[in-house]
Parts: structure tokens; sequence; C-alpha cells
């Protein structure tokens, strides 16, 4: 079929219709179906070319990882597509000396297809910016454009932008931020940065468990201190074939570096997960977050993380149940942990059993891949989510009013209409608060950024490359797009630092109190979240993903607080939502970031353009 934009023309396959999910970027399998693509501004060809052949031995730096569009976000970093004024111009790369280091590239997540599309809406499909006149310069070989931004913005991170000593940290919540270069000093307050969590001054490292879909193994190994940097290191990951040969590649350097590969028994399914598990000299600490191990996710994006208090040891001879929390994380984690069936994780499964895990005050909700029936459904995905809102949420009064916000930084197929995944299954989750027989259809919130939000972002058009919704998927949910909001996160200072950290939550309706809050790996899909099958009897669930619930009676509250400017997180007794509130709704001008798409005719904050190619 072909469908005809101010974009230009895009020709969708017949194969993008059928009911198989479509296959994950980033996973060795991908062969993903491509729009025919084409451009009034630039001449293009049908669809993006596959991947050169790697030389025979390639150098470990030069090792592509992670999806599409994040090896096209790094092609535009390296080469970048300069806007001009004149459309005779437009497209027209210049070299450009790169940022320190390559890119190593992430992400997940899933285009997965679910029906035949219908109702294409001309005018609910991508629209272009109008241009922006640009003054003629003379042109200097490697010139950057002066950065809106402020001087910052080029440079690395400075000297004091890593912790010498304990940082002030919210030790109520211990929901934190990422740090992000090239932001006002006082954004990064009560933020961590991955060699703050690898540093000594939260324990002595003997031994760690990274689990991750992405990895830059050089990198991440310099994230670790001098002292600790041979300490060994667990790596568990989904990667298969070619993908994790290359994995394997680059840890050659590193003998103290062993894999676990999850394994992902349903087609297309990712292990999205990402987490630490840090033994001490001191103790055990877990720490569940949104960033891949890649320099890239803890540069300029906004990402989250629940740190948990150092666990000490038990002492020798304590029963099974000794160290559980009142939210049985100590149970659900064990629990996660066991459905990988893998040996390498047994030393890790015993090191939990012997600590003492009972200050934690948060929910545990994974995802793992499989059918589930029965009891079983109530185990993961959001059927997990639906069943601890109810056992541990209360009813509260107009709740019909309470919206649910929901924020993400990938998409997956919905359905043909709002009734099937979204409303049917996903907001009756969200919308669970205790035993309350209301069935109650609130407002939902779904916080997505636009194009100009990425256009004007730190890392401009290339920030896109972590929000993979495709062009194949979005013309299959118009429908899906009145439900977006902007990015928007002046309270905290990271407007500009494009999200891939996912919240969702549940709001009064003038956003003072919040019912709950859920930070977590997975992004808004099927895959993920898992969908019911067989007239609602069984689930089924692609991925591996983890996340942490906050439910205000773990913190002896009714409900939590919610105040604007509540970053720095610790000079705040409100939780430190990441986005202002209340969500702003897109204009009738604004459009849902589409990766997979030119943009030509306004330039980024590195006067660039992006094409697709």
């Amino acid at each position: 079929m072909t469908q005809d934009s101010q974009h230009g023309k895009w020709t969708i396959s017949s194969s993008d219709d059928d009911d198989e999910d479509l296959p994950l970027s980033g996973t060795s399998s991908s062969k993903a179906h491509r729009p025919a693509v084409s451009s009034h501004s630039s001449p293009l060809s049908g669809s993006p070319p596959s991947p050169k052949p790697e030389p025979a031995n390639p150098p470990v730096s030069s090792l592509i990882i992670g999806s599409e569009a994040r090896q096209l976000a790094a092609a535009h970093q390296l080469n970048p597509v300069k806007y001009e004024s004149s459309p005779s111009l437009a497209g027209k790369r210049k070299k450009e000396v790169s940022d320190g280091p390559g890119w190593a590239l992430s992400d997940s997540d899933d285009d997965d297809g679910d029906g035949d599309s219908k109702g294409k809406s001309r005018s609910n499909l991508p629209k272009r910016s109008p241009p922006i006149p640009k003054t003629k310069k003379p042109k200097v070989e490697n010139e950057r454009p002066p950065s809106p931004h402020g001087r910052l913005y080029y440079i690395d991170e400075p000297e004091d932008f890593f912790e010498s000593s304990t940082p002030c940290l919210n030790e109520t919540y211990r929901f934190y931020l990422n740090k992000v270069t090239g932001l006002d000093r006082k954004y990064n307050s009560g933020a961590l940065h991955i060699r703050d969590i690898l540093s000594p001054l939260f324990g002595t490292l003997k031994e760690s468990a990274q689990f991750n879909y992405c990895f830059d193994i050089a990198w991440m190994v310099k994230q670790f201190p001098p002292e600790f940097r041979d300490c060994p290191v667990l790596i568990v990951h989904g990667d298969k074939r070619e993908a994790k040969a290359r994995l394997v590649q680059q840890a050659q350097p590193f003998p103290h570096i062993r894999f676990c590969q999850a394994k992902l028994d349903i087609a297309f399914g990712t292990h999205h997960t990402k987490m630490m598990l840090l033994w001490y000299e001191e103790g055990f600490r877990v720490i569940i977050l949104t960033s891949n191990l890649i320099r890239a996710d803890w540069y300029q994006k906004t990402q989250g993380m629940w740190m948990s208090p150092l666990f000490p040891r038990l002492p020798k001879g304590s029963s099974e149940s000794a160290g559980e929390s009142p939210t049985f994380f100590k149970r659900d984690l064990l629990e996660y942990l066991a459905a990988y069936r893998a040996p390498e994780l047994e030393e890790w499964i015993q090191r939990i059993k012997e600590h003492d895990l009972s200050e934690t005050r948060v929910y545990l909700v994974g995802s793992t891949p499989g059918r589930y029936v029965g009891s079983d459904m109530k185990r993961w995905g959001h059927l997990r989510l639906r069943k601890l809102l109810y056992d541990h949420t209360d009813p509260v009064a107009g709740e019909e009013e309470w919206p649910v916000i929901g924020q993400f930084s990938s998409i997956g197929s919905m359905g043909l209409d709002k009734t099937k995944w979204l409303k049917g299954e996903f907001q009756r989750t969200m919308t669970t608060l205790g035993k309350s027989s209301l069935r109650s259809d609130p407002p939902m919130y779904l916080v997505y950024p636009s194009v100009d939000d990425v256009r004007t972002s730190l890392e401009g058009y290339p920030a896109g490359g972590s929000l993979p919704y495709s062009i194949q998927t979005a013309q299959k949910q118009l429908w899906l797009h009145s439900f977006f909001h902007r990015w928007k996160a002046n309270a905290t200072g990271r407007s500009h630092a494009m999200p891939h950290i996912k919240t969702y939550m549940r709001t009064s309706p003038d956003f003072t109190q919040l019912a709950w809050f859920l930070v977590t790996s997975a992004n808004l899909s099927k895959a993920a979240w898992g969908a019911l099958e067989k007239n609602n009897s069984q689930v089924m669930v692609r991925s591996y993903e983890l996340g942490v619930l906050y439910v205000p009676a773990a913190f002896n509250m009714k409900t939590f607080p919610l105040h604007k400017d509540s970053f720095p997180a610790s000079s705040s007794a409100g939780f430190p939502v990441p986005f202002d509130l209340p969500p702003t709704c897109y204009s009738p001008e604004d459009q849902p970031w589409i990766w997979n798409i030119p943009y030509s005719q306004a330039p980024d904050t590195h006067g660039n353009i992006w094409v697709p190619s």
C-alpha cells in the first residue's frame, strides 16, 4: 500500500500487515520490514541499506552494537548531513570531528505488528516543519555551529562531574536520575553517574553481575575505579549468533569477564532488563535502572534508577525466610533470577539468600518470556502490576478523575484501535486501585517526545536513535497519537536531555498527589508487558524486563506528595517525578518522533538534518 504525506510517499509492503510481531531492533534475527522512502527535499533510496559486511577481524572499537535506529544515530554523529537554506544544497554530508570515542549503540524495543492497518489519515501523518532561514557564513572545515545550550554542550564531563565525596541522596525514595553532561550543575545535584555507583563510596566491591540489553565492554570496564577494575563481572545478555560473537570478542582483553546468555524461546523477544548486582566486603546491593551499559546512555539522556540500601550479611544459620522485606522483595528477586534457568546465576542466588533485604520498601515488577496460565498469569508483566495494585493500594475519592501517565522511549503495535490492548488490557491494569469495584475510565496521558523535542535537544536529531518508533508501526495506529503529550522537564532542567527512562504513575487531578509510581525497563509494548491470549485464559510475554513499584502504604503514607521543582531530589519531600506536571498535550503542529523518515526542513542544535539512508 502507499501513503502520501508532506514527507513524500511511503510504500509499505503487505508483509507489514500480518499478524506476527515484527522483529525487534537489535536482534540478530531482525530483518525488519522497511518502508520505501522518498523525500521531496533529497533523493533517498527505497529503503535503508543493509549493514556492510564486517572485516574478518574488526577492531573491538568498530563493533556495531544495538538497533538500526541507534546505528543511524551514530552515523549521523560521525558524518552529519548539514542543513542548508537552499533546497539544492540540502542533504550534503560534511565530515566533522566526532566527540571523543565512537558511540556504542543501544536500544531495544519492538515494533510488534498485529493486524491490518485501516483508515489512514493524511492529516495525522508527520508534517514538515517550516524552513528556518539560515545566514550563510564562510565555511571552515570542522567548524561546529554555536550551541543554544551554552559552551559546555560540546565538552566532555568536567573534572568535578564525578563525586569525590558521598553525594547528597534522597534516602526516602532511593530513586535517582543520571547525571547529564552540559546541564547546569544544580540540575545534576542528587543525580548519579555510573562511576559514582561503582566507586568505593558505596562499598568495597568484590564482584558484580551486570544484566542489560546493550554493552560496550571496554567502556564499561573503564567506569570501575582502578582498585575494582579486575573484580569478576558476570554479563547477563540476550544476544545470539553474530551479536553474541561480537560481544564475546569485545571481552577478549578482559579475562575477569564471564557471560550468561538469557534464554529467549519466543520469537522477537529481547533481554531488556537493566540491573546491577553488587557484592561487597560490607554486604550486597541491587540497582535497577533504565540505562544500557554504553557511554551514550550516560552522557546526554535522561535515565532513572532505584538503588537499594546496603544489605548486610545474615548471621550464619539463619532460616530460609530470614531477611525478607514487607514487600517480599527478596522472594521475588530470587524467583526472577530462577526464571533464567541458568547455572551461572546459582552463586548469585545463594548470595542473596545469605543477606538481609528487610529494609526494601519497593515491589519488584518483572517480565520473563513464556506463556502462562492459571495463577502463573499474575507472576509477570502487566498482570503482575495489576495484582500488586489490587493488593497494596487503596481506592481514592473521585478516582475516575485521577489520570494515568505513561512515559517511555519506544512503542510497539497496539492493535487496530484503542479497545484492543491499550484500553482492553493495559489501562485496566493502570487504573486498578485496591479492591474498588469501580471500573473507571480516567484520562490517559502518554508522554513521548515530539519531532521538535528531539530537534532542539542536546544531541539534536541523533537523540532520536534511542526513540525507535517506526513509520510502519505509526501508520497502523494513528489513533494512538491523540494520547501523546510533550516531553517537558523545565523544573528539572532536563527538557533538552531526551528520555530513555520509562515511568508509569497515577496522580490526582491537580497533580499534587501520587497514588503509585513505577520505574522500569519496559516500554509501551505487548512484548514487554504481555498480552492475553485464548479468550483471556493465557498471557504471553516475549521479553525480560524489570522495574520497581512504589506504593504509599510501604512508606506509611496514604499518597505520595508531589511538588513542582522537585529536583535536586534531596531537597524536597515530594516524589521526584522526572518531567513537568501537568503534561502538555501535542498541539496540532506537533508530531511524534519517528526515526526512519527524513527531517530536512529545519536544522537541529548542531545545524544538521536527519536523513535515514
